[in-house]
């Protein structure tokens, strides 16, 4: 028997107008559409008149589901996999599913479509070739600024972001890249209450708290690019970052100086501003 395939489909992020022909085709065609949470889902097929039976697929089923849906295929049924808005496996469940999908030797399709990532750089103003995405950060205070070390980089990084975080959030960023750095805060795209700002992260918070509705929503930020520097540079900072934790900023730059060769002067400048 023919095995059956595995649509990826890419679905609206929030205006239901941004589904592709394509995509609904997609999901009229398959005998089993898998969604992160089948009642969010239900909207977009009620709204296409798709009668496909559908299964939950999530964070804490994801593994015995995708055992189950290979079985599906395997029997020479189409599967449609779909997250709540977006596209799959991208900060949402059905990576594993895909990954099982290709090992089996069952055929992977992607449907493309809305990225909340992808709109929101689209819309940053930003030029650049490339692009990091980093999804979510950590959601303790501590364990964010340690991953925001490694966000120092000449090229726009992305992130996402929850409305009872987004404060904090920037308030990290603005402490560990300036408040001169801009940032893109691109709320509810596609939404009604859509909103995309640019503004300097030192002006950021400010914006969110001048109106109670733009603390709201689902957040993308979109951090302006840094100043190209040299790996001997980035692992000075790196340095000097961890003998932080335990010394005084002047005698933190004088070991980061002999240990990496970047001048005493420029680190203990470093050290100053990490201080405030």
């Amino acid at each position: 028997m023919i095995p059956g395939s595995l649509y990826v489909v890419a679905t609206p992020i929030g205006n239901l107008g941004d589904a592709s022909p394509r995509a609904i085709e997609a999901l009229r065609a398959a005998d089993l559409i898998a969604c992160e949470d089948t009642r969010t889902s239900r909207t977009l097929l009620a709204r296409h008149a798709i009668p496909a039976r559908t299964v939950a697929l999530h964070e804490h089923n994801e593994r015995a589901t995708a055992t189950k849906l290979l079985r599906v295929m395997h029997a020479g049924r189409n599967v449609a996999l779909i997250s709540d808005a977006g596209t799959p496996a991208l900060s949402d469940p059905g990576a594993l599913l895909v990954e099982q999908a290709h090992r089996a030797g069952i055929r992977v399709i992607p449907i493309p479509g809305p990225s909340a990532a992808v709109a929101a750089f689209s819309a940053s103003g930003f030029p650049a070739e490339r692009f990091l995405f980093a999804g979510f950060l950590p959601a303790g205070r501590s364990a964010r600024r340690k991953a925001l070390e490694g966000l120092e980089l000449p090229w726009p990084v992305i992130l996402y972001e929850a409305p009872h975080r987004v404060l904090e959030t920037l308030a990290d960023l603005a402490e560990r890249f300036g408040a001169a750095r801009e940032v893109v805060i691109a709320r509810e795209l596609t939404k009604k209450f859509e909103d995309v700002a640019r503004l300097p992260l030192g002006e950021a918070r400010d914006w969110l708290l001048a109106d109670p509705h733009r603390q709201q929503g689902e957040f993308v930020l979109v951090l302006a690019p840094g100043e190209p520097r040299s790996a001997q540079t980035l692992e000075a900072e790196r340095v000097l970052e961890a003998l932080l934790e335990a010394l005084a900023p002047s005698e933190a730059a004088r070991l980061a100086a002999r240990i990496t060769g970047i001048p005493r002067s420029v680190l203990y400048r470093r050290a100053l501003e990490r201080a405030k």
